[in-house]
């Protein structure tokens, strides 16, 4: 059972058709990808999860219950479109946000002196939001999303406005979460981070559910049987196996690279004994398609 199942969650607005009978689950404890062009209706659906708006038809459940209004306080959503009030100061701006996901100022204050001495941000508490850099005030607005321990995390474009060390903070922190067991959606177009951090992913094109499941099966399922191997030579690799055959073998790096199609009744053990019979290995691995070019042919139909 999911954290999350949608069952033919439909939306319009007038004419237009911004979720078509899309139905999903979302595995407790996994990071999912939500992804999808501009305009597809993963926003849409983010707001029904959250109740800010509801589906014309369709059933939602959380937890394995339709959802309810009180689910709010075990959800943490941080927006693409970020938004703090500039004149408040930021320890109390924060108290007030966590008071809403029904912390008290005792345990908010704790709690977020904790996150303030994790992000060496101890000395901004009494400072007015308007003195803070756009980087600043996101990572304020990341961790009045997470410090009342949500057990949904929905992030939309977290890495936003970050340089690389923050990227990193930010990243780290995501996986700490999902290590003390916070299912986490991450809408984005950044597919290194999917393929990096996610589990499955779901992809939304058009208001319609292109296709969901695990990262590595989809990758899989797109790719074409080929493994690349790296090893010292002077001469093309020589591999006598009647399911692999040599689609290239050149020099690289000081070393030789040779690409073969393995099919599906051949092991990487298998493979592995012949090759090392001639051949000294340096690295041996399965060549997946990207993520980025799966997400442009399912988006375009190419």
């Amino acid at each position: 059972m999911g954290i999350i199942t949608c069952s033919n969650i439909t939306k319009k607005f007038g004419k237009f058709t911004a979720l078509n009978s899309v139905s999903l689950n979302i595995p407790k404890g996994e990071i999912f990808g939500l992804l999808g062009p501009n305009g597809a209706g993963k926003t849409t659906l983010i707001r029904i999860i959250n109740q800010i708006t509801l589906p014309d038809s369709g059933e939602l459940m959380f937890n394995g219950a339709p959802i309810r209004p009180d689910a709010v306080e075990s959800i943490g959503y941080l927006p693409e479109e970020r938004g703090l009030y500039k004149k408040m100061k930021v320890g109390e701006q924060a108290i007030y946000l966590a008071r809403l996901k029904g912390m008290s100022t005792r345990e908010a204050t704790a709690e977020l002196k904790e996150w303030f001495v994790k992000f060496g941000i101890q000395g901004w508490w009494d400072k007015k939001v308007e003195e803070l850099s756009k980087g600043m005030a996101q990572k304020i607005q990341f961790i009045t999303t997470v410090m009342h321990k949500p057990q949904l995390l929905i992030l939309d474009e977290p890495f936003s406005g970050f340089d690389p060390v923050n990227v990193n903070l930010i990243r780290k922190e995501i996986l700490a979460l999902k290590e003390q067991g916070t299912t986490i959606i991450l809408s984005t177009h950044n597919m290194e981070s999917v393929e990096e951090l996610c589990d499955s992913i779901a992809l939304i094109n058009k208001s319609n559910l292109i296709i969901t499941g695990k990262v590595d099966d989809i990758r899989r399922q797109y790719g074409n049987n080929h493994v690349e191997v790296i090893y010292r030579g002077e001469s093309p690799v020589d591999i006598a196996m009647a399911p692999v055959s040599v689609v290239s073998d050149e020099l690289y790096k000081g070393n030789r690279r040779a690409v073969l199609d393995v099919q599906k009744d051949a092991t990487s053990a298998q493979i592995l004994g012949e090759l090392i019979k001639g051949n000294d290995i340096v690295s041996y691995q399965e060549l997946m398609p990207r993520m980025n070019d799966i997400f442009i042919k399912l988006v375009t139909n190419n």
